[in-house]
């Protein structure tokens, strides 16, 4: 991991529904909460526009972020955020502590490589179906990665990709497969235009 992110936030004590509402409103802040380890949960507000600049790095959501509560620094990871129904801001995050030594569990975004030139692509002629576009997984903070890959190159037509075939960096599992589920991921088909034409092609044209 090459990326670094520093969030600054303060405490707050004016807690609830309301508060909240006066924070965002008037202030143009974000609340949240710190939970997690062996500490009590902090509820704490972060600058709205700052957060939302962090947030369009893809990065910030698989990263152990540096939090700095009134000057003092917590290693966290963003753990749910509640976003408005239809503007899409943020109206609370929730961060989690990360403890040395200690596993984890987070979302990684997949990125999908070789795709134009998958067998099933480019010498099948298809199309490749995406069925997920991240895992949770468990790691140490040490391990824990940026993205998780998924190499479409040898797959080929009507061939689905499972999390069992995903090649994962080292210290890394996939909670689905701990607990039995081995989703898929993505897939290779013919487009359904081709696929209707070829149904068609034996039928008579003559009346």
């Amino acid at each position: 991991m090459t990326a670094e992110f520093t969030v600054n936030a303060e405490a707050r004590s004016d807690l609830g529904k309301g508060a909240s509402r006066r924070l965002r409103r008037n202030a143009a802040l974000v609340p949240a909460v710190i939970y997690g380890g062996e500490k009590a949960p902090v509820s704490i507000s972060l600058v709205a526009k700052d957060f939302a600049k962090l947030l369009e790095n893809e990065a910030a959501f698989s990263h152990v972020l540096n939090l700095v509560v009134d000057g003092k620094k917590e290693n966290v990871l963003i753990k749910a955020l509640q976003r408005h129904p239809s503007k899409g801001f943020v109206l609370h995050a929730d961060f989690i502590r990360v403890i040395a030594g200690q596993k984890l569990t987070a979302h990684a975004p997949l990125h999908f490589i070789n795709e134009a030139s998958a067998v099933g692509v480019k010498k099948g002629g298809g199309e490749i179906l995406h069925s997920l576009s991240e895992v949770e997984i468990s790691c140490l903070p040490k391990d824990l990665p940026e993205f998780i890959e998924v190499d479409m190159a040898n797959v080929e037509i009507d061939q689905t990709v499972h999390l069992s075939d995903i090649k994962l960096p080292k210290g890394v599992e996939l909670v689905a497969l701990a607990h039995g589920s081995d989703l898929p991921v993505a897939s290779i088909h013919l487009p359904r235009v081709r696929v209707e034409d070829t149904e068609g092609e034996g039928e008579s044209t003559a009346e």
